[in-house]
């Protein structure tokens, strides 16, 4: 019997301490005071030393209990009928698991997972069976996943659906609005939150932020008097309390290891920290329209490789203006924009030129997909001669609109690579003779007739979402050099019903050989 739990008619379109929380980031602000990993709240019993009294009177019993967190499990933004995924995919797991497998997963995936990833970490599901009311291990490491490759957006609508629930998720918040440029908000829910406790470097930036400097000065006095701001901090919130104090002075030293807070303040003293070499999440801040373009537009591509921003808004920034120079970026910005303006006339010849000048600026860079999604269709129908024409049946079959390039390619004598590769888009390889080593894992995938067995125990268990998960890891393996495990990994993806995922994974196995 096949397994199967995402529904027929929307398959092809779709170790810590015990209780301490997962986490795959260290760069968070320290903004508010922590609870402990685990807490627990109880009503404390009677005094049994306390002396009975009585009025007389009749009082009406008074019933006490504790408020029910919040299920934050069940907080998505993706409902089950745009995801194709069952509300109760997470099933048996525990959360623990769910977390550790979220954490454990390479940042740098291929496309396809990287997409599937993103639709289980935003999907609507409900808590798994192990979760308890106030468990937030497995909302966190979502939050974390999203704000480790990037994609704050996305983030943030997720930590505003669960509001201020705990001083976790309020943390996540206001590192992600610093990062996007939304603090102020923020830092007025800092400071009507009696529950949320501000530490002393947080209180002065969100005092100053919104305009009370003899507040932020006190406040800074009293945190360096009782030893709660360290020297670094001292230095940083001086200048940006009264950097006409500082002028002339040699710049602060930037520190290895910025958090949110840090970064934006020693940007706010005109010392900004170059993102280049720090965590994905702060390349959204080298978006924001007071930086520079080249700027702009490498943290654009940094963004694009990973889905976090898209295809038109790198283009966007590529097109802003016309390049300043030559090498790096300039010149993918320049081979770029010649198949564009190619696309727009009916030379052929230069056309073909143009793909085979940015094929090497894409291969180099990570950003195949994004260009394969701006222009692979328009590119697979065009009759380009020579090699220029294997190319862009790659870039078509690398879109998002692979099964169509497929079945619109004009038949002709083709190259064992290029029949096979159309195969795979197609979804049937029975007639195919893989090329390589790496065409023979795939087609054996396609091949496989029932559920791997390293997979049948989560399936048979109940523990479909955390199956999904370790599909994921196990693509990258292969695709990282592990090709045996391959086999496996798509033999799942298509016998669960995630057919469209299998086939766009094979193709960028296959063809984004560079990843191997």
């Amino acid at each position: 019997m096949v397994a199967s739990f995402v529904p027929a008619a929307t398959a092809q379109n779709a170790e810590a301490p015990a209780g301490a929380p997962i986490s795959a980031i260290d760069w968070l602000s320290d903004s508010v005071a922590l609870p402990p990993p685990a807490t627990t709240n109880a009503i404390l019993p009677p005094d049994p030393n306390e002396a009975a009294t009585s009025t007389g009177a009749s009082v009406a019993e008074v019933t006490m209990s504790l408020l029910e967190a919040p299920q934050l499990d069940s907080l998505g933004l993706l409902p089950s009928a745009a995801t194709g995924l069952p509300p109760a995919l997470w099933g048996a797991s525990r959360p623990d698991d769910l977390a550790r497998r979220i954490a454990a997963l390479d940042h740098d995936l291929l496309p396809a997972m990287q997409e599937l990833l993103q639709t289980l970490l935003l999907a609507e599901l409900n808590p798994p069976k192990g979760a308890r009311a106030g468990d937030d291990r497995l909302f966190l490491a979502r939050v974390d996943r999203l704000l480790a490759t990037g994609a704050l957006d996305q983030a943030e609508a997720l930590l505003e659906r669960a509001g201020n629930a705990n001083a976790r998720v309020f943390q996540r918040r206001f590192d992600t609005a610093l990062l996007l440029g939304h603090e102020d908000r923020q830092c007025a829910t800092l400071r009507n939150s009696p529950d949320l406790s501000p530490t002393f470097t947080a209180r002065v930036f969100c005092l100053a932020r919104v305009g009370d400097w003899d507040a932020a000065v006190l406040t800074l006095e009293t945190g360096r008097a009782l030893g709660y701001i360290s020297p670094s901090e001292d230095a940083l919130l001086a200048r940006f309390l009264d950097p006409d104090l500082f002028e002339g002075a040699p710049p602060l030293p930037q520190p290895d290891h910025p958090t949110p807070l840090t970064f934006r303040m020693h940007e706010a003293i005109g010392e900004h920290i170059s993102t280049g070499a720090l965590p994905l999440a702060f390349a959204q801040a080298d978006l924001r329209s007071n930086i520079g373009w080249k700027a702009r537009a490498e943290a654009g591509e940094r963004l694009a490789r990973v889905g976090a921003v898209t295809p038109n808004q790198l283009l966007g920034l590529y097109s802003e203006r016309k390049p300043a120079a030559s090498g790096g970026i300039w010149d993918r910005m320049v081979a770029l924009r010649a198949v564009e303006g190619a696309l727009a006339g009916y030379d052929v010849n230069a056309l073909a030129q143009a793909v085979m000048e940015l094929w090497p600026h894409l291969e180099e860079t990570g950003l195949e997909v994004p260009a394969a999604e701006l222009f692979g269709p328009a590119l697979a129908a065009r009759p380009l001669p020579g090699e220029a024409r294997l190319m862009a049946l790659k870039l078509g079959l690398l879109s998002s609109k692979s099964e169509e390039v497929a079945q619109g390619w004009a038949e002709r004598e083709t190259d064992p690579e290029e029949a096979f590769l159309l195969g795979v888009a197609r979804g049937d390889l029975e007639a195919f003779a893989p090329y390589d080593a790496r065409a023979k894992v795939v087609k054996d995938g396609f091949q496989a007739s029932a559920l791997p067995v390293r997979f049948r125990a989560l399936v048979d268990d109940g523990r479909q979402g955390e199956a999904i998960l370790r599909a994921i890891q196990l693509f990258t393996e292969a695709a990282q050099g592990d090709m045996h495990k391959m086999t496996d990994a798509l033999a799942f993806f298509r016998q669960v019903g995630l057919e469209r995922i299998a086939r766009r994974a094979a193709l960028e196995f296959l063809i984004l050989e560079r990843r191997g």
